[in-house]
């Protein structure tokens, strides 16, 4: 097995192109147990800890071409995260903008995996349990993939074909992932078979974004790839109460969760039942959603 160590963007994308069978290596956290397990044996591996281009992450604050401020609100920013940015540094660096993410990072393994990890690379797995993933569809996350051909742009719901495929072509690394900055009320949750270090059962994200009257609302670890839940969003966007935000009746919560419970694949296996998963995505979606219109109306942010 090859070992490559790129120095910067350029030089990876370069090594990338010629050996398109070289497998990413960031964080390892789940390259490293695939190899232990003699599970993947690749004829090369792509160390990108080398490459500080992927470890940053930046604000755009919706600046116009003319110099002006489209408004002057935080809604307008745009974070873009670099795919070796750590989910230790989701949480600490990233906690007020990225508030769902944020979550969701603190809900991956123990802390030395979290110093490891990245939201690259669970990208890259494309598992359907990730635990990043709902967040990204439901705040309509962008990912960013370069290759020495150029940059593409695509929406994080075309990114997941499959169980563990995604949308790369073989000379291409994921570079950045682009999400709004405080884009509403947002909570993440999961469901497991312990409190710590474990693979989602099942998983919800929602995002409410009272300015547009639009509800984002994804599920994990419960179909072949994260979905949307389309539906559950739309019949939330049209009946919540958003100009008066009085308490929200168990009705409209209940529906959400059955709408919800409805979006999703799931099958049986060692952790859990589909109509377990279906059960629990229900209770996430009711219990998320309470915490999340909680927000709206002023209160504290209660997480997950």
């Amino acid at each position: 097995m090859d070992f490559l160590r790129p120095a910067d963007l350029a030089e990876a994308l370069a090594v990338k192109a010629e050996r398109p069978d070289a497998v990413p290596i960031a964080g390892g956290t789940d390259v490293m147990v695939e190899l232990n397990f003699d599970h993947r044996r690749p004829a090369a591996l792509l160390d990108l800890t080398g490459v500080a281009e992927l470890a940053e992450w930046s604000t755009s604050d919706g600046t116009l071409s003319d110099g002006t401020l489209e408004g002057s609100t935080l809604s307008d920013r745009t974070v873009r995260l670099g795919a070796a940015v750590s989910y230790s540094r989701v949480i600490t660096e990233l906690g007020e903008p990225l508030p769902a993410l944020a979550m969701a990072s603190r809900t991956v393994g123990s802390p030395q995996i979290r110093n490891r990890g990245t939201v690259g690379g669970n990208l890259g797995a494309a598992s359907p349990a990730g635990d990043t993933h709902p967040v990204l569809l439901a705040l309509g996350a962008r990912v960013e993939v370069a290759s020495v051909r150029g940059t593409r742009v695509l929406p994080a719901e075309e990114f997941y074909l499959g169980v563990k495929r995604n949308a790369l072509e073989p000379d291409e690394l994921i570079t950045a992932v682009h999400l709004p900055a405080h884009a509403g009320p947002q909570q993440f949750a999961k469901v497991g078979t312990r409190n710590a270090m474990v693979i989602a059962v099942c998983s919800f994200a929602v995002n409410l974004r009272p300015s547009q009257r639009q509800v984002g609302a994804s599920v994990g670890s419960a179909a072949p790839t994260p979905r949307r839940a389309r539906a559950a969003e739309e019949f939330l966007a049209a009946e919540l109460p958003w100009d008066a935000p009085t308490a929200l009746a168990d009705s409209l919560k209940r529906r959400f969760g059955e709408l919800v419970a409805e979006a999703a694949a799931p099958i049986d296996d060692v952790r859990g039942s589909a109509d377990y998963r279906r059960h629990a995505l229900a209770v996430l979606a009711r219990r998320t959603l309470t915490w999340a219109w909680d927000e709206h109306r002023g209160s504290e942010r209660t997480c997950a």
